[in-house]
């Protein structure tokens, strides 16, 4: 699928990879991107830079009636990427309850659940057309300080690969993005170095004109799945040596 001339539709579009997936869109030749966020304020820059070429939405992924609403608003999309996400930082088992990862299920898996039925009408409608979910590189491992995260973005993998195949009929193509700490907000946990926002957008838009099924976004992330596919298991035992402290930790 090519950029130029799409409408595509990016949840959490606030900032780091949302923004930066916008910017890359338009510069690509997309003719609108609904951005849709919590908080539209967020997106005065991009509506000032671009005019009427971007349309802030008003939506909480995790609204399924908020959701189907939207999709008819925007009935001409033919490309979406579910980019909203959220993480406690915590463990499976060093939170005080389980409401951040209810939250991060909610977001992280219910929310491009949600998108995904709603826009596959649209989609269908519109030639069929592109979804992408922006996931993780622990998507595939499993990071105990960050345990339950990891867990909403592989059962957020596993849906990816189940739309993949029940969309294929109707011709509407789904990518997995799984990038390794991204320099953004969320991305402060850690002061490893980081794939850049920027470098993030553009692997992803390569993905989608080059009709990938999977892309790991940025040098890093390329690094770490290579990893992954030599030694599953050695990584997986390097990255359980990470654990989380007896203190819960908020998000960011």
């Amino acid at each position: 699928m090519k950029i130029s001339n799409s409408v595509a539709f990016v949840t959490g579009a606030n900032g780091g990879i949302g923004q930066a997936l916008i910017h890359e869109l338009i510069g690509r030749g997309a003719i609108k991107v609904y951005a849709s966020v919590r908080n539209k304020a967020s997106l005065r820059t991009l509506e000032a830079t671009y005019g009427s070429r971007v349309v802030g939405i008003h939506l909480d992924v995790t609204d399924l009636a908020s959701v189907m609403n939207v999709s008819v608003e925007a009935g001409d999309v033919n490309l979406v990427i579910n980019n909203a996400g959220f993480s406690g930082e915590t463990g499976a088992l060093s939170g005080d309850d389980a409401a951040l990862a209810r939250r991060e299920m909610d977001v992280n898996y219910f929310g491009p659940l949600y998108i995904s039925r709603a826009f596959a009408p649209t989609l269908k409608s519109n030639g069929g057309g592109v979804i992408v979910n922006v996931l993780s590189f622990l998507s595939l491992v499993t990071l105990p300080l960050m345990g339950t995260y990891s867990a909403s973005k592989a059962a957020a993998l596993s849906l990816t690969n189940s739309l993949r195949a029940e969309l294929s009929a109707q011709g509407t193509a789904v990518i997995a993005a799984m990038p390794v700490q991204v320099d953004t907000a969320m991305g402060a946990w850690t002061d490893q170095e980081k794939v850049t926002a920027e470098d993030a957008a553009l692997d992803i838009m390569d993905a989608i004109e080059n009709e990938l099924t999977e892309v790991f976004p940025g040098t890093l992330s390329r690094v770490a799945a290579a990893a992954f596919v030599a030694d599953p298991k050695g990584l997986q035992a390097q990255l359980a040596t990470i654990l989380p402290s007896t203190r819960s930790r908020q998000s960011n």
